[in-house]
């Protein structure tokens, strides 16, 4: 039991640190900095997201986390039924747990916002077409709501992950 402990911790911290540092990455440097830059930042976000396997790592990192942070708490919890859940480590791994989940669920469709970017900034030569335009201006404004709500998710499933062990009520 012991080494499929590790091995679930290990894929948790790996991949949360991934998908964390990534989605961190992304928000404030990356997406920022293609705004930034207009037409030669249009031609970066397109390799970016259609010729390299970030976004599949990316996919892959959040569900192997959030896969192992679920084992991870069936173990503790003794499948769901223990009073674990109710002391002070289990309400943090739980809460951590559910903002982990909505930022999976919601980081979901951000992901497949960028990527309509990306497949659609390389299609655009010179001029973008009106149909374009929307394509890329209905992304944005999705966008606009995704990642602030993914990103906060992630942040307070971080801290509540951090700090669920000192948690004492």
């Amino acid at each position: 039991m012991n080494t499929l402990i590790i091995v679930l911790r290990l894929i948790h911290i790996i991949g949360g640190a991934f998908w964390f540092g990534s989605i961190l990455l992304l928000v404030f440097f990356i997406v920022p900095s293609i705004r930034a830059t207009a037409e030669t930042g249009q031609k970066f976000l397109s390799y970016f997201l259609t010729k390299t396997l970030f976004g599949r790592v990316l996919g892959l990192s959040a569900i192997l986390t959030s896969l192992a942070g679920a084992s991870l708490y069936w173990i503790d919890s003794r499948g769901f039924a223990s009073g674990w859940m109710t002391s002070g480590p289990g309400w943090g791994f739980g809460i951590g747990g559910i903002f982990g989940i909505i930022a999976l669920i919601i980081g979901n469709r951000f992901g497949s916002n960028l990527m309509i970017l990306g497949e659609t900034a390389a299609q655009i030569h010179g001029m973008p077409t009106q149909e374009q335009m929307d394509k890329i201006q209905v992304a944005q404004k999705q966008l606009g709501v995704l990642v602030p709500i993914s990103t906060f998710a992630l942040i307070i499933a971080l801290i509540c992950m951090a700090t669920a062990r000192y948690w004492r009520f």
